[in-house]
């Protein structure tokens, strides 16, 4: 009987300190990104290894460190074991905190907001509007830049993280932290010798498009190699991604990444980079970092075509003539 009572009493002293250890997480991952945005750990100055002028990539291994080394700056894009505890941390806190159960007990008004890379400016507009009740006029203020806003471009500045915010934050309110985290992360880093080399509006159309086409960080730099080699030569850059972007601009799509189409190839848009040369008119996401620094760094390799296979594997060739014989390798067709 004795035994029953001691056990009765573990059992519940473990609920009281699980439920204890839970219901404190949404203030320790408020905590913790208020100090991510005192701390920042990217280099000072972006590094750029990519010369438009002079058509040319040079490696840099300092460069290859931040992609490689599981302890560099990047390494949440790395996928490692304390970025992945990290990761699941965030996601329970946030699942907890902007639950109306724990609203009401703790008697707090904060709420998470988690903007992915990858993100147009309108899902992260809707994901900000969901988690604090706008209305369609409020998703607009949010997207439109003030007068006196950092926000260089329309698209491609939202960046991504997650956000700390109060219930009755504004439009106002939540762009200026966006703007706060886009200074933080880019612009304090993006120097005056970088700009000159590859302007900041041109890095973040690149970046976009690495974001949007890479598998993971493995693929950034090799697909922003292919997309400056294509630059370099005045290729199409003929990238998947910008048909999905030019398709979802339209009144009949209903997906803002619909699944490209040979038949979107013949698009009349300045974002189809089929049929338009060079790069789109703005960026067509909004990128990480990461996206940022592969843009600026691509790998130096010959490779003009690429594609993934079934398991996400990437491939790479020189030729046309070889990206065909991949892909029916693959996927028994050519494309």
């Amino acid at each position: 009987m004795n035994r029953a009572y001691v056990k009765a009493g573990l059992v519940a002293l473990f609920s009281i300190t699980l439920g204890g250890v839970l219901f404190s997480l949404p203030f320790l991952l408020a905590e913790s990104i208020r100090h991510d945005q005192a701390v920042s750990a990217i280099p000072e100055q972006f590094p750029v290894t990519v010369n438009p002028q002079n058509k040319t990539i040079v490696e840099n291994v300092l460069v290859d460190a931040l992609f490689e080394n599981a302890s560099s700056p990047l390494q949440a894009a790395v996928g490692n074991v304390s970025s992945v505890i990290k990761d699941l941390f965030a996601l329970v806190a946030i699942s907890i905190a902007n639950a109306p159960w724990y609203q009401s007990i703790a008697a707090v008004d904060s709420r998470f907001v988690t903007i992915t890379p990858g993100m147009r400016k309108e899902q992260v507009a809707g994901v900000f509007a969901s988690t604090l009740g706008w209305n369609a006029a409020e998703k607009k203020q949010f997207m439109t830049a003030a007068g006196d806003s950092s926000l260089p471009l329309p698209e491609g500045s939202f960046s991504p993280g997650v956000y700390a915010v109060t219930a009755d934050a504004t439009p106002e309110v939540a762009q200026a932290l966006v703007n706060e985290r886009f200074d933080r992360d880019i612009l304090s880093h993006y120097g005056t010798a970088t700009a000159a080399v590859v302007p900041l509006n041109q890095a973040l159309t690149i970046a976009s498009l690495i974001e949007r086409e890479a598998g993971g960080l493995d693929d950034m730099r090799l697909i922003s190699g292919i997309i400056w080699n294509r630059l370099f030569i005045n290729m199409n850059l003929q990238i998947d991604a910008t048909l999905q972007y030019a398709r979802a601009n339209t009144a009949a799509a209903k997906s803002w990444w619909p699944a490209a189409r040979p038949a979107d190839r013949y698009l009349k848009s300045p974002y189809n980079t089929y049929r338009q040369p060079g790069l789109p008119p703005t960026p067509i996401a909004n990128p990480s970092v990461a996206a940022m620094l592969a843009a600026l760094n691509p790998k130096n390799t010959s490779c003009l075509f690429y594609f993934h296979d079934a398991q996400g594997q990437f491939h790479c060739s020189d030729t046309y003539a070889g990206h065909v014989a991949l892909l029916k390798q693959y996927y028994g067709r050519g494309k």
